[in-house]
């Protein structure tokens, strides 16, 4: 698979398949994180992923079960950011700008999409909170159409345990689910329509999934504290 220019600067692919291991142990101890829909996710041929975004590590989260070669498209402001821009690059992002159309990165995607490979896609285009929502843009239907690729969403709670601002992870188990396939053929209005619906249902849900399971765990925690007392 040929490398596009701006490929120069990221690390090669085998330093990322050593990291992806790396990555996964850290998470699973530190974050508890877990996937599902893992059968939606083709194995070979062009993939295009599109998901919300809570975190700066989403990114990477949703590289980990795919074991393929990725690329993203980011924010093209988050590039001049010191750490941030250095680190995009090295993992293999592209910059996206988000007002307006983007040819550049459109071409440099269905160029790698072309070749096999798969692209990232938060529609978003940046982070948001949970239960925040922002208007979806249309770049992700620009591939969708170009190459006539079914487009799987996907939808991430991190946000619930790690805030935007906030260096410290909060107790709770993350969860990553890819979604069903949206397939080729749909129209511009009719895929982003869907996407957005399928991206923002599932997260609700698994936000609602994690609010209950750590209320349960309080209340397990609380009970078995009260089973502990000695009786008078």
């Amino acid at each position: 698979m040929s490398q596009p220019n701006s490929g120069r600067t990221m690390f090669p692919q085998w330093v990322l398949e050593v990291i992806r291991p790396i990555v996964g142990g850290v998470s699973r101890v530190f974050w508890k994180i877990e996937f599902s829909g893992l059968e939606n996710v083709p194995k070979n041929g062009g993939l295009i992923i599109a998901s919300n975004h809570q975190t700066y590590l989403d990114p990477f989260w949703l590289s980990l079960p795919i074991k393929r070669p990725i690329r993203y498209l980011a924010w093209s402001a988050a590039f001049k950011w010191p750490v941030v821009g250095r680190g995009l690059r090295l993992f293999g992002a592209w910059p996206l700008a988000l007002e307006g159309s983007d040819p550049a990165a459109i071409r440099r995607s269905l160029q790698w999409l072309r070749e096999g490979g798969a692209v990232v896609i938060f529609p978003e285009g940046t982070r948001t909170a949970p239960g925040r929502r922002l208007a979806y843009q249309p770049g992700v239907a620009a591939l969708y159409q170009a190459l006539g690729l079914p487009l799987v969403p996907a939808a991430v709670n991190s946000g619930l345990f790690w805030g935007r601002r906030s260096f410290l992870k909060r107790p709770g188990r993350i969860t990553l689910e890819f979604l069903d396939p949206i397939p080729p053929g749909l129209g511009r209005r009719e895929v982003m329509a869907q996407l957005e619906e399928s991206i923002e249902t599932a997260t609700a849900a698994l936000e609602q999934e994690a609010t209950v399971r750590q209320g349960s765990g309080k209340r397990g925690s609380g009970n078995q504290s009260s089973s502990a007392l000695p009786s008078t």
